[in-house]
């Protein structure tokens, strides 16, 4: 059997930076078993697998794998996978297009803008808007897993909390950039210290204001033991979570809020997520993830 291929470098706009994708076009067929494989064979965060789409209005059918499990939801794969797919169809042409993904989480709108001589962007509205998940947390628990002091986790309003847009998330405030560069993550001290939610391990995601870029609002980094990821450099879900701690602790007033965020700076792989949010009545009315992506490698997996 042979697969066709493509890696993509997504939430960047240079090659070798931001978060790599694997996108299988030739999905059909392959049951979970076999997809699951094939995930922990390319060793990246996220491995997404095209199928044709069960309605017929919509572009494809995705399924998402971590090297440990299957995700029905995440924000690199989608942005990736609907740049990978305007780019197989359209080539380089100077478009603008949308395109409706399904994914376990439901139809995910996308708008794609291709441009030649320029690396393309996608960007798609939240299937979910990000709830918080009421559970006990411990503080010290949480510093000791991070190999920080209690005092460096929060700043402002901001405390540990867990949210979800369809993939849940312990949100670690922490009180600055240097704080986020220089902890620690300790996986077996996360495991006994978080709790689960849904019958898997919140995921560790750090977040602080300002970055290492100037126009970053805000600085984050993401660890997920649970899904064989040490750490990840770009997480579009996590950004999509973080929009309701944002909302929440900062206590927007209504209007539309832009939000850069940077990620995978520690690990040498930049990555730039640009989250959208519109705010009604105190609440988020609505919320976008987008980035741009780039192609550094097409191929053939014989199977």
């Amino acid at each position: 059997m042979a697969l066709s291929y493509s890696i993509y470098d997504v939430f960047t706009d240079t090659k070798l930076a931001g978060n790599p994708l694997a996108v299988i076009f030739d999905g059909d067929g392959l049951d979970d078993e076999a997809m699951q494989a094939i995930a922990r064979e390319t060793n990246l965060s996220e491995t997404v697998f095209v199928q044709p789409a069960a309605n017929p209005a919509y572009t494809a059918r995705i399924r998402i794998f971590t090297p440990g499990r299957e995700l029905p939801f995440a924000g690199h794969p989608t942005v990736g996978t609907a740049i990978a797919l305007a780019e197989k169809a359209h080539g380089s042409a100077r478009l603008d297009l949308v395109s409706v993904l399904e994914e376990n989480v439901g139809p995910v709108r996308c708008a794609v803008r291709l441009r030649e001589g320029e690396a393309s962007f996608a960007e798609f509205d939240l299937p979910r808007k990000s709830q918080q998940i009421s559970l006990p947390l411990d503080k010290l628990g949480i510093a000791d897993a991070l190999s920080l002091k209690t005092t460096e986790i929060g700043f402002e309003n901001h405390v540990p909390s867990i949210w979800s847009a369809g993939v849940p998330f312990l949100m670690v405030p922490v009180h600055d950039v240097g704080a986020a560069e220089r902890l620690e993550f300790d996986p077996q001290l996360w495991e006994k210290t978080v709790p689960f939610v849904d019958g898997a391990l919140a995921s560790a995601y750090i977040y602080c204001r300002g970055g290492v870029n100037h126009v970053a609002k805000f600085h984050a980094r993401m660890f997920a033991s649970g899904m064989g990821i040490s750490e990840d450099p770009a997480t579009g879900s996590a950004a999509a979570a973080l929009s309701g701690a944002i909302n929440h602790f900062d206590r927007l007033t209504d209007g539309h809020y832009p939000i850069l965020i940077e990620q995978g700076v520690e690990m040498g792989r930049p990555s730039f997520i640009h989250l959208h949010m519109d705010i009604e009545g105190g609440a988020i009315s609505n919320a976008r993830i987008g980035g741009q992506a780039v192609r550094i490698a097409t191929g053939t997996l014989d199977l």
